[in-house]
C-alpha cells in the first residue's frame, strides 16, 4: 500500500470510528466522540462548535488550523477535563475538502481529519404551511418492515404490552409510501426517530440518548435519509420531531457530563411544576418561571441547561445539522413552554436565518388562546419575540372535541364551542401559521369504540380540513383506531393494522377493511385530494357567521375567484338555509357543487342539510 492510499485508509477509519462513537487514540491522546462530525461550507453563520470528548483532552492544546478561510477562534474548557470545546470561523469562501484538528500535549500529538461539505442541492428545508396537511405517525407503531433490528439489548420487542416496543421501522414506513401519498396528505410528520436506548425502551421516542444518531431499532442515519429522499420524490414534505427541554437518563453523556451546570438541578431529580402559564403570566414570581422551566420532566428525562451557552449552541447546531444532513422540511418542537424563551428565541431565529422557507411549529398546549399567542412570531401580546411561525392550536382541538362530543349525538352538537375560540382570532399574528388538529399522539382518540356511524367523524373532518391554519392528523384517524387517554398513553398508540407479518387484518387495502372503515377511509382521501386543489381552503381568507337557532355553523374560505361554502348541521333533525343571508360572501354565485357527492345545490333558492350532516360547496 503507497503512502497516499495509506493515509486516505487512516482517515476514513478514523472518521468512522468518530461516527460510531469508537475510541481514537495516538500517542496516549485519546478521543471517544467528536460531534458534529461533519459540517458544510457557505453556511451563513460562520462560526462552527465542535464537541470533543475523550480521557483529559482538556489537558491538551489545540493548534491553529492550516486551510484556506478556517480559522481558530475559541478553545473552551470546562470543569471537566475530559471535554474541549473547539469553535472555528468558517468564512463564506470557503472551499469543501478536508482539514487537520491536532491535539498536541508535550511531545505527544493526535491529528484528526475533519471534513467540510459542500452545501446540498437536493430537496429540502422547504418549511410547512396551510396549504400542507401533516400525517403524524409515531414509527414504533405504523409498520415492521424489517424484524432483524426489533430487539437491541435486553429491550425486546412485546406486541401485546401497549407500553413495551413492538418494533415498528423505516423500512416498515417505506413499504407504506404508496399508501400515504394516496390518502393525500401532503407532509409526514413522524415523532422522534433518535436514538432512544433507555431501559424501558422508551417506545415512543421523547427520550433521546444521542442527538446524532437515528435509533437503530428503526435503522441507520442512511436509512433515515432515504426515507426523507423517498418521500420528497412522491411530493410529501418531513418533519421531525425534536426535544431540547430534555434528553434521557440513558444519553451517553450522563456518565460524564460536559460541565457542572449541564443540566438544571443536575444533583438531584425536582420536578417540573408543569404550570406552563407561568412562562406567559406578567405577574409570575421568576421562581414560578424556573419551577416550569428548570424542573424535569420525569426521573427519566432530565432537565437541560440551555442557559449554558455551550449547550445552546450545541443544540442549535444539531437541528441545522440534520437540516442539512437529512434535507428535513420543518421541526416540531416538544415541551416548547418548559424550555428557556431565550434560547428557543435564538434557536428559531438561527434556523429560519439560515433556512427562510422553514418552519418550526412548537408544542403550545394551552387551554386558550391567549398563550397560544403569545407565542407566535410578531407576537401582539409579548413584547419579546419568539420567532416561533407556528404554534400548536390546543384551544381549539379541546372546543372541537367538546362541539362534537358523542354524548350530544342524540340532540345537537355545540357549534357554538368552535366559532367563539375562531371569533378570538384577532389576538393572534397570524391565525392561518396555526396547526390544528382533533387528536395527537397524547389525547384520546376522536373515534370512540361505541360509534356506528360517521355522522361526527364527517362533521369534525369537514371542519378541520376546511377551517383556517395547517391541520394535522393522527395516524390510523383514517381506520377508526380508538384509545382513551384514561387507559394509558401506549393505547392511544395502537399498532396499524396490517402493519406487521401475521396481523389477522390489514387496513392498508380496502379489502382489509371493514364496510364502516372504508367509508371514512373513502371519505377522507376525497376530503385530502380535493384539498389539494382548492386555493381558496389552502390559503384563503376565513368569514364565518354566528350559529343560528337552526344549529347550523356556515363560513366562507375566499382567495381571489376561488369560493368555497361551508355548512355544518350539528343539529338532529335537516335544517332548511336561506342563501340570501350568505349573499356577501357567495359572491354573486347561483350555485355551488357539493365536494364531497359532486350534486349541484341552488343558491337561488331555500335548500336543505340533513341532520347531522355537512356541506362543501365550491361556487
Amino acid at each position: 500500500m503507497n503512502r497516499q492510499h495509506s493515509n486516505a485508509f487512516k482517515g476514513a477509519f478514523l472518521f468512522l470510528c468518530l461516527l460510531l462513537g469508537l475510541s481514537v487514540s495516538a500517542a496516549g491522546i485519546s478521543i471517544s466522540r467528536l460531534e458534529p462530525a461533519f459540517w458544510w461550507t457557505g453556511m451563513k453563520n460562520p462560526q462552527l462548535q465542535i464537541m470533543v470528548y475523550g480521557k483529559d483532552i482538556a489537558a491538551t492544546r489545540v493548534q491553529p488550523v492550516n486551510y484556506p478561510g478556517v480559522s481558530l477562534k475559541e478553545v473552551v474548557r470546562t470543569d471537566n477535563p475530559n471535554y474541549l470545546f473547539i469553535y472555528l470561523d468558517i468564512t463564506p469562501e470557503t472551499r469543501p475538502g478536508q482539514f487537520q484538528l491536532t491535539f498536541a500535549q508535550g511531545k505527544k500529538k493526535l491529528v484528526k481529519d475533519y471534513e467540510l461539505r459542500p452545501r446540498a442541492t437536493s430537496i429540502g428545508a422547504q418549511g410547512f404551511d396551510s396549504s400542507d396537511v401533516l400525517y403524524l405517525i409515531m414509527p414504533d407503531r405504523f409498520s415492521d418492515g424489517d424484524t432483524t433490528n426489533d430487539n437491541w439489548d435486553s429491550v425486546r420487542v412485546n406486541r401485546q404490552n401497549p407500553f413495551a416496543r413492538h418494533g415498528g421501522d423505516f423500512a416498515g414506513l417505506e413499504k407504506h409510501l404508496d399508501y400515504i401519498q394516496d390518502l393525500g396528505v401532503t407532509a409526514v410528520w413522524l415523532n422522534p426517530v433518535l436514538e432512544n436506548k433507555m431501559p424501558g425502551g422508551s417506545y415512543h421516542g421523547y427520550a433521546i440518548t444521542d442527538y446524532y444518531r437515528v435509533d437503530p431499532r428503526f435503522g441507520s442515519n442512511a436509512d433515515y435519509c432515504r426515507f426523507v429522499a423517498d418521500c420528497h420524490k412522491r411530493g410529501l414534505k418531513v418533519v421531525m420531531d425534536m426535544i431540547y427541554n430534555h434528553c434521557g437518563s440513558g444519553h451517553w453523556w450522563m456518565k460524564d457530563l460536559p460541565a457542572k451546570d449541564w443540566l438544571n438541578h443536575q444533583d438531584h431529580f425536582v420536578q417540573t411544576s408543569f404550570n406552563t402559564l407561568a412562562a406567559t403570566d406578567i405577574h409570575a414570581p421568576q421562581s414560578e418561571k424556573d419551577a416550569l422551566t428548570k424542573g424535569w420532566f420525569s426521573p427519566g428525562m432530565p432537565d437541560l441547561n440551555q442557559g449554558n451557552r455551550l449547550l445552546a449552541d450545541y443544540l442549535i447546531q444539531n437541528s441545522i445539522w440534520w437540516i442539512e444532513y437529512a434535507r428535513i422540511d420543518g421541526i416540531r418542537h416538544d415541551t416548547h413552554p418548559y424550555v428557556d424563551f431565550h434560547f428557543l428565541a435564538r434557536w428559531c431565529k438561527a434556523v429560519t436565518d439560515q433556512y427562510p422557507h422553514f418552519n418550526i411549529v412548537g408544542e403550545t398546549w394551552y387551554d386558550a388562546s391567549a398563550p397560544e399567542a403569545w407565542w407566535q412570531r410578531n407576537s401582539k401580546v409579548n413584547p419579546r419575540d419568539s420567532y416561533l411561525k407556528t404554534a400548536m392550536d390546543f384551544r381549539l382541538m379541546r372546543a372541537a372535541n367538546e362541539a362534537f362530543d358523542i354524548k350530544n349525538d342524540a340532540t345537537r352538537y355545540d357549534l357554538q364551542k368552535i366559532y367563539e375560540v375562531l371569533a378570538q382570532d384577532y389576538i393572534f399574528a397570524n391565525p392561518n401559521h396555526l396547526l390544528v388538529f382533533l387528536e395527537n399522539h397524547d389525547t384520546s382518540r376522536f373515534m370512540k369504540k361505541q360509534e356506528t356511524n360517521l355522522d361526527r367523524y364527517k362533521l369534525a373532518l369537514t371542519f378541520l380540513l376546511t377551517t383556517r391554519g395547517i391541520p394535522h392528523l393522527y395516524y390510523g384517524s383514517e381506520v377508526l383506531l380508538t384509545g382513551e387517554k384514561s387507559e394509558g398513553d401506549g393505547n392511544l398508540r395502537k399498532d396499524f393494522p396490517g402493519g406487521w407479518p401475521g396481523d389477522k387484518a390489514d387496513a392498508f387495502t380496502a379489502a382489509g377493511r371493514t364496510p364502516l372503515q372504508n367509508e371514512a377511509h373513502d371519505f377522507l382521501r376525497k376530503l385530502l385530494q380535493w384539498r389539494k386543489t382548492s386555493e381558496a381552503v389552502r390559503n384563503g381568507r376565513l368569514i364565518h357567521y354566528a350559529p343560528d337557532r337552526n344549529d347550523c355553523y356556515v363560513y366562507a374560505r375566499i382567495k381571489g375567484n376561488s369560493r368555497i361554502l361551508v355548512i355544518l348541521n350539528g343539529a338532529n333533525k335537516a335544517a332548511t338555509l336561506h342563501p340570501e343571508k350568505y349573499a356577501e360572501v357567495t359572491g354573486g354565485a347561483t350555485s355551488g357543487k357539493d365536494v364531497i357527492t359532486g350534486r349541484s345545490v341552488s343558491l337561488t333558492q331555500d335548500f336543505t342539510v340533513p341532520a347531522h350532516g355537512e356541506l362543501l360547496l365550491e361556487l
